[in-house]
């Protein structure tokens, strides 16, 4: 089973610190009592974004009191449905002074002295410099991932958390690891479970994304609300959407993986509008001679289905976001309850990432935990961690796009910026 001791990693993680836990006074933390309320802003008022605020809402203690997006008409529902949360918690509405739409809406949130925390949900093309200016104004940040969508974006992020270490929680957006079920499965398979791993699958199938459409805006504003189907502003989807289970696998093994190879490609959606692919086949390549098979769709009407399996000395394992979870072999073990058909039966997807089943309490923990975290001064460092995973996506998308073998030496030394082409003043 591959482990830390990897030389590889621990060269990676050097020097960008994964968690720290100095603990100061709370009313340090956000110059207020300790049993008083973490003031939230939300940047990116989304889908996701709504759904994490609202849950960091919930398991706070934490109130929104501020929205940012360039959209006035998102910030109206935002505002509506955030004013009904806090009436909910006997909080006041959000008032008009914290409202803060257009180009400089980022800027703004982050820079009001109202905010103590921020909820970054912009397209992932935004996050390495929303991230960077967030630490730089003194925010704790949760970042949704991905933490960019080239090299010099998630290498960006390392500085910036190493720039919020000891002072500051910086949390990324991969709930499952908070996920009970999932956790004792890892737990067990770290405890030798599996015995020696030697081989993986991992799949994310996802049927085609529809969003609304905006018959009245130019291409650059199409663009940017509908940047799920954009290449430069999401990453494309092996970056944005399937870097859970990446994540997940770097998780389980302990390790990033060396290498790469793959395809895809855009069949099944040329039709549709932006210029992600349809589908990636990679198969990454683990220390100790580990590959792990990896396959991904974003296309058509097939059921959602995101799972991943493990193959060793001893045993497996599976772990679907719905539906059995388990170990076989010399010490067999199943969740409780998870061995009961999902409430999903048609497969569907969530977009703003709710699921049930064996997701039912992952947003609620990381939220909880990512509010403790302030309160307690323990805080967390997640950039480094948030950066290796997208990187391991970007190998992968690297080994599709060009059909060669990737390195993750090679793709580190990577200087190639995505450009949007994007003037936000114009809109």
């Amino acid at each position: 089973m591959t482990d830390n001791s990897n030389p590889d990693r621990r060269a990676f993680l050097a020097g960008a610190t994964a968690a720290a836990f100095m603990i100061v006074k709370p009313q340090l933390v956000r110059g207020a009592q300790a049993n008083s309320a973490v003031r939230v802003g939300l940047l990116g008022c989304g889908g996701r974004g709504t759904a994490d605020a609202t849950s960091i809402a919930i398991n706070g203690p934490a109130r929104i009191v501020a929205l940012a997006d360039l959209f006035e008409d998102r910030l109206v529902t935002a505002k509506k449905h955030f004013d009904e949360v806090a009436a909910k918690q006997r909080y006041a509405a959000v008032a008009a002074s914290q409202m803060f739409q257009g180009p400089r809406a980022a800027e703004q949130i982050l820079n009001s002295a109202e905010v103590d925390a921020v909820v970054i949900a912009t397209p992932p093309y935004f996050h390495p410099r929303h991230l960077a200016a967030a630490v730089a104004a003194g925010k704790h940040v949760y970042c949704e991932k991905p933490v960019g969508v080239d090299v010099p974006g998630a290498l960006r992020a390392i500085e910036s958390g190493k720039r919020a270490e000891g002072r500051l929680s910086l949390d990324v957006g991969f709930q499952i690891r908070k996920a009970p079920p999932f956790v004792e499965l890892v737990r067990r398979i770290h405890a030798g479970a599996l015995g020696e791993i030697v081989c993986g699958e991992a799949h994310y199938y996802c049927p085609f994304l529809a969003m609304p459409d905006y018959p009245k805006a130019s291409p650059a504003e199409l663009r940017l609300r509908h940047w799920l189907y954009d290449r430069v502003l999401s990453g494309d989807i092996i970056v944005e959407q399937n870097i859970h289970v990446v994540d997940i696998c770097n998780w389980v093994l302990q390790a990033h993986p060396v290498k790469a190879i793959g395809a895809g490609g855009r069949q099944g959606r040329t039709e549709s509008p932006g210029d992600n692919w349809s589908h990636f086949d990679v198969v990454f390549y683990y220390p100790n001679g580990v590959h792990v098979s990896f396959s991904s769709c974003q296309f058509g009407k097939a059921p959602f289905d995101a799972s991943e399996s493990f193959f060793g000395t001893r045993g497996s394992s599976q772990s679907p976001y719905s539906g059995s979870l388990q170990i076989a072999g010399d010490e067999p073990w199943t969740w409780g309850g998870s061995d009961k058909p999902g409430t999903h039966p048609s497969g569907q997807f969530s977009v703003t990432g709710n699921f049930s089943d064996n997701l039912a309490q992952a947003d609620a923990q990381k939220h909880a935990d990512f509010i403790q975290s302030i309160v307690t001064g323990k805080f967390h460092n997640q950039a480094a961690l948030g950066a290796e995973s997208a990187l391991s996506a970007m190998l992968g998308r690297t080994a599709a796009y060009t059909g060669k073998e990737a390195t993750w030496d090679e793709l580190l030394r990577s200087n190639e910026t995505w450009d949007a082409g994007l003037d936000l003043d114009k809109l």
